[in-house]
């Protein structure tokens, strides 16, 4: 600890007073990236007290590490590949030619976190699509709040044949429902709201003037009272309800600004009584169906209802789509744990969610639903305005690098990018922040933390006690982990558990190849299997050996259990750990 102490003291001195010759950013980094000697020592096969030949040193990646090394990442993304390139060759990870088809050669793969990206107007073509996966994008989002079936359908199509053509990397598609909003009506020009003016909504449509203007839903009325808070937008501007009609909702404006056509509205402290899953959303269900998306996500979802009547939809149409639920609503709080047990994961849609609810609590339920969603064994993704000034300006504000680093320590799966990627300026740059920010922040986290109840969730598989041990055997030995699965259960079950090392997740099902690419530490590989298990074993291993991925030499530890035994009966589970 003190060795520690003292680089991280070095450290600081050398970022407060840099020295004259330390020049860019790029070369005051390489002074400050040094091989800890604590990570060296640790599991060096030269140590003082054990002269063993036979236990070979253990090759030092990014990604299967216990200890972090401290270094210094730039803020500015186009530093990022000079400092890669540096990264790498400290840790001794092989620098490959620029020949692969797919994400191998790239950072992408020891980054365990995993980024989520809107496709919109700025993204929507091939090159753009290209471009993001070789950045670090590993889902795609489609949100339907915006565009049409054409649109989306021609991202789909161009996420596929990007998933066709990559031999080693793929891209998940998740498709967001628009929810049941409430939005203000058609303006013929924008409105300029005062502090103090009055102002009126209305349930008649077609009234847009400059005291009043329609709603898009007819119960409006019923569901606020006076002394209410509206917001506009999330909170750009604010009206409180001063009284009501039959048919108006008179307001006094709190927070003024500009009035546009369509603006999203709020009650603080109240959800709207609209179903979750509106006819449009049904059709846009349908939609994902044909197209054999990966995710829903679902909004503005109140109760475990709405989750299985998706389910059940799903399973008639014999749809192996999994749902994740958007946590956006003040209704959905109280009924946190149903509705999270009765999906795959959950989204932290903080928009919304601190729109609806006072924003204070919004932190504090980021990490509430995060360590629920760990302990329950599901896929938790981080959402909005994480690098929103992203959208007019090239670089981030430290605060959103501050909040890209929280979510990944707090231990979230997927950290999402909306307008970001959907229609600002620098989609690229933004995602190569996200990926540069969240690599560094991993790098800083002590391998084998677990939340001390996750065992409780799977306490009826034999599987999770082999997952539990799998995970502290890659910790303890700095070993990557091999699975094959059908289903994909393991893989994610293993994820769940953070080993230290990756996880290559080896599958001969393309739906479960994408499905597996939101989960965090999981590199999924798409090969098929043969009747022989060792000959499946040594292809997997060959196949790791000739990316780059693990080297001659060193060893993984390979797992076979899950719900659906291959090559074994179901009554045996084991771990093996194999050299390459």
């Amino acid at each position: 600890m003190a060795q520690i102490a003292a680089s991280t003291r070095s450290i600081q001195s050398s970022l407060r007073c840099p020295t004259s010759g330390s020049g860019s950013a790029n070369e005051r980094a390489r002074n400050l990236l040094k091989l800890p000697t604590f990570a060296s020592n640790l599991f060096s096969s030269n140590g003082n007290n054990n002269n063993n030949n036979n236990c070979p040193q253990l090759s030092f990646k990014i990604n299967a590490r216990k200890s972090s090394p401290v270094e210094v990442i730039p803020v500015s993304p186009e530093d990022d590949p000079k400092i890669e390139e540096h990264l790498l060759h400290l840790r001794g990870v092989p620098q490959l030619d620029g020949t692969s088809g797919g994400m191998w050669s790239k950072p992408t793969f020891r980054r365990k976190t995993k980024i989520v990206c809107t496709i919109g107007p700025s993204t929507n073509t091939k090159e753009m699509i290209w471009k993001l996966a070789e950045a670090g994008m590993n889902v795609a989002r489609l949100n339907m709040s915006h565009g049409d079936h054409a649109s989306h359908q021609k991202v789909i199509d161009l996420v596929k044949e990007y998933n066709a053509q990559s031999k080693d990397n793929v891209i998940a598609i998740m498709l967001d429902t628009k929810g049941p909003e409430v939005r203000s009506g058609d303006l013929p020009q924008p409105i300029m709201l005062a502090p103090g003016q009055e102002f009126t909504f209305t349930i008649q449509r077609g009234v847009g003037t400059a005291d009043c203007v329609s709603v898009n839903y007819d119960d409006f009325v019923n569901d606020v009272e006076a002394g209410d808070m509206l917001l506009v937008d999330g909170g750009m501007m604010s009206l409180m309800v001063k009284s009501k009609t039959e048919d108006s909702v008179k307001c006094e404006v709190v927070d003024g600004g500009e009035l546009k056509s369509r603006r999203h509205l709020n009650v603080r402290g109240k959800s709207a009584t609209l179903p979750s899953i509106t006819e449009k959303d049904w059709d846009d269900i349908k939609f994902g169906v044909d197209n054999h998306v990966d995710f829903y996500a679902v909004s503005f979802v109140k109760s475990a209802e709405v989750v299985h009547e998706l389910k059940n939809y799903l399973k008639s149409c014999g749809a192996d789509i999994h749902v994740i639920v958007k946590i956006e609503s003040a209704d959905s709080i109280p009924n946190l744990h149903s509705i999270i047990t009765a999906s795959d994961g959950a989204m932290v849609a903080r928009g919304d969610l601190g729109a609806e609810l006072p924003i204070e609590e919004v932190p504090l339920l980021q990490e509430e639903i995060i360590n629920l969603c760990r302990s329950m064994g599901k896929a938790v993704i981080v959402a909005t305005n994480m690098l929103e000034s992203m959208i007019v300006h090239p670089t981030p504000t430290r605060a959103e690098v501050s909040d890209i680093a929280i979510a990944v320590r707090e231990g979230s799966d997927g950290i999402m990018l909306s307008g970001e990627t959907a229609h600002g300026k620098y989609p690229l740059k933004a995602v190569k922040v996200m990926h540069t920010v969240a690599l560094r922040t991993e790098a800083t986290i002590p391998g084998g933390q677990m939340p001390p109840n996750i065992g409780q969730v799977f306490k009826n598989h034999m599987s999770e006690m082999f997952a539990y041990h799998a995970t502290m055997m890659s910790n303890t030995l700095g070993t990557s982990t091999v699975v094959f699965t059908r289903t994909g259960f393991m893989g994610i079950l293993l994820s769940h558990y953070r080993p230290s090392g990756t996880i290559f997740a080896f599958t001969d099902d393309k739906r479960v190849r994408q499905r597996l690419a939101l989960y965090q530490g999981v590199c999924p590989i798409y090969m098929e299997f043969c009747d022989d298990s060792e000959a499946t074993f040594r292809r997997a291993l060959d196949l790791l050996q000739n990316q780059g991925m693990v080297k001659e030499g060193e060893e993984v530890a390979l797992v076979q259990s899950g719900r659906q035994p291959i090559w074994r009966s179901k009554s045996t589970h084991n771990i093996q750990v194999r050299k390459v």
